[in-house]
């Protein structure tokens, strides 16, 4: 049974990885050797983002001729439920080590960024610049505003947009991450700022979604309204 919840994951991870694997130049002539190289490439490539590089090559191709030839396992039950411990292991070490690699990055962008023009930091960490000033009142944490915002990574990827949804968000102020409670009350109504929000201000050490452990969240603001 562990086999089999492995293999449909991976088979899964294959299908979604195809956009992956780069165009040949020439039209295959045989689809089926080439669909046999697909699923290798595929595969390698999942092998390595999940941290497992060092792979006896003879034994992955043993293990599938047994599998499509319907064979019996030759792991013990004990030794197959070793075996997912250890990938789950070296998972969790890789994500480790991208999670500290990306707090040491934000904490130099941060540091960085504090200097630069326009640029103010509170005494939580939180650093903002303020794009265009609003004329209307503040909000408080208890309120229920109206934004339209973009969040983006320091490395410039997009995570998130309302203005490409076309919707603006409607929440109550008080009910988000703490850089968005604290930076949307230093905004008066209809105006305009980019915030720079410390992961711990953000979603910390566990992150959400598509948004990395310990990432610096980049968002630009727009206070449409307070209700």
């Amino acid at each position: 049974m562990q086999y089999k919840a492995l293999l449909n994951s991976s088979l899964w991870a294959l299908i979604l990885v195809y956009s992956s694997v780069p165009a040949a130049e020439d039209v295959p002539k045989n689809l089926d050797s080439d669909l046999s190289y697909f699923f290798g490439y595929s595969f390698g490539n999942m092998l390595k983002e999940g941290g497992n590089n060092e792979v006896d090559l003879e034994r992955l191709a043993q293990g599938i001729k047994d599998s499509l030839a319907e064979k019996a396992p030759e792991l013990t039950q004990s030794q197959q439920e070793a075996v997912i411990e250890l990938v789950k292991k070296r998972r969790s070490d890789l994500q480790s080590r991208q999670g500290l690699a990306m707090l040491v990055q934000g904490q130099e962008f941060l540091a960085v960024n504090a200097g630069k023009e326009g640029v103010k930091r509170t005494a939580s960490g939180l650093q903002y610049k303020v794009i265009e000033e609003g004329t209307g009142a503040k909000p408080t944490r208890g309120n229920t505003v109206v934004a339209h915002y973009e969040g983006q990574l320091i490395n410039g990827q997009i995570f998130e947009s309302s203005r490409q949804r076309g919707q603006p968000a409607e929440f109550v102020l008080g009910q988000v991450i703490r850089g968005w409670t604290e930076g949307l009350q230093l905004m008066k109504e209809g105006g305009k700022t980019r915030l720079f929000i410390p992961s711990e201000l953000g979603y910390g050490p566990g992150g959400t979604g598509n948004i990395p452990a310990n990432a610096v969240l980049i968002f630009d603001v727009e206070l449409i309204e307070i209700k």
